[in-house]
């Protein structure tokens, strides 16, 4: 005999089954969250432009839909122009600068390979712990906070070593450094090696131009100078780089970092389809593409014009203020990201935070080798404006007059 649940009935059944929960909805989540308008002058993420916020916020599509995928191609056709590359192999990760950093590493390296890294600040050290975890055979060149390596250095390093891949920090985010390109890629060919840089504090800021100077694998991030969210990671790899990988004798550590998935995902392949690997974030597809569009609205060397001047003019302002740069070298510092040598006698946290909860403007103490000696100062992309210098520079003014300086 077939049996029927009444109204009654079920609304019985539902309201045992909520009585049987012992975990409830907490209070704050029924009510809205007020976030903070800020000014963001750290190292990252900076601001998200109105246009950009907008195009994320477009309604959501699948993510191998034909609108999508013409979505991932205008992307590619983006990073190529941002990167200065004709490369096949381009496309975004799914996730931060990190995630990019270690689909480069997962997928150029196998275990008992010989790698050398050129460690600067904080992201060569994460670069050769990454390196480490999957088995290389790690090398270092050391230099402090604040230098960088002259290409004598990298080609003395290149042959002692022999690496397969050699990796440097074209922005170094914690110690205010732009390294010097020029030539590297050249002396990296010459021994037989792939080279690896990480742009993701630089990437539109400051020139970069992947095929010319001889660059085998580059990425970057979209939360710096592009100003979009944190979340898509702009990748490209070059035939060179494409030849070794996709005839290793291991798989990658990763699956979801596999280049030989990504690629067929970004129909960066021969195949005519495109097979199911992760769901891409689509949304955050959307600003992306937006970001790449204004960047080419802008035209890259506009862009690395107004960061260089502004960097110029914020700099200039430091100094007449009695603040002491952190690097020396003129020519190496990063328009970007500002390093100021912490002030003596004052703890850096307390400016830092003087300056939030006065103005509502992010800046940061330093990071890794840099930590506990300076101020970081991001002006990336829309945030590199003289308006905003003049901002930050009254800010600090203020917190130097109103924080507690101790005897020194």
């Amino acid at each position: 005999m077939a049996r029927y649940l009444t109204i009654a009935s079920v609304c019985q059944c539902a309201g045992s089954i909520m009585s049987s929960l012992s975990v409830l909805p907490v209070e704050c989540l029924l009510q809205p969250f007020p976030v903070p308008q800020r000014l963001m002058l750290g190292p990252g993420p900076s601001n998200v432009p109105a246009r950009i916020a907008a195009a994320g916020a477009q309604p959501m599509l699948g993510h191998l839909h034909t609108e999508t995928i013409e979505i991932m191609n205008q992307i590619k056709s983006g990073i190529q122009y941002a990167f200065q590359t004709r490369n096949r192999v381009t496309l975004a990760v799914s996730g931060p600068g990190h995630a990019a950093m270690e689909c480069a590493i997962f997928n150029s390296l196998e275990p008992g390979e010989s790698v050398l890294i050129a460690v600067n600040g904080i992201w060569g050290e994460r670069a050769a712990e990454i390196a480490e975890r999957i088995g290389a055979k790690v090398n270092t060149v050391v230099t402090s906070a604040g230098g960088y390596f002259t290409n004598e250095e990298i080609e003395q390093a290149l042959d002692k070593y022999r690496p397969v891949v050699f990796f440097l920090t074209h922005g170094e985010s914690s110690t205010g450094v732009v390294h010097p390109i020029d030539g590297i890629g050249d002396l990296c060919h010459k021994y037989n090696c792939l080279f690896l840089v990480d742009s993701v504090a630089a990437l539109g800021g400051t020139p970069i131009c992947m095929d010319e100077q001889g660059i085998d694998i580059m990425y970057t991030g979209s939360q710096k100078v592009l100003n979009a969210p944190p979340g898509t990671a702009p990748i490209s790899f070059s035939e060179r780089a494409c030849q070794k990988i996709f005839n290793r004798r291991t798989k990658p550590i990763s699956y979801f970092l596999d280049l030989s998935w990504l690629a067929n995902y970004w129909g960066c392949d021969d195949k005519p389809v495109r097979v199911y690997h992760h769901t891409g974030p689509v949304s955050s597809f959307y600003g992306l593409r937006e970001s790449l569009a204004i960047l080419a609205e802008t035209g890259l060397e506009n862009s690395w014009k107004r960061h260089k001047e502004v960097a110029e003019y914020f700099h200039k302002g430091l100094e007449e203020m009695g603040l002491k740069l952190f690097v020396q070298d003129k020519k190496a510092r990063l328009p970007t990201v500002t390093t100021i040598v912490a002030p003596p006698g004052y703890d850096w946290r307390e400016i830092t935070g003087y300056i939030m909860k006065t103005y509502n403007i992010e800046i940061s103490g330093g990071l890794g080798p840099s930590a506990g000696m300076v101020l970081r100062v991001g002006l990336m992309g829309c945030n590199s404006s003289k308006a905003n210098v003049d901002k930050v520079l009254e800010a600090l003014a203020e917190a130097l007059k109103h924080c507690h300086k101790s005897r020194v």
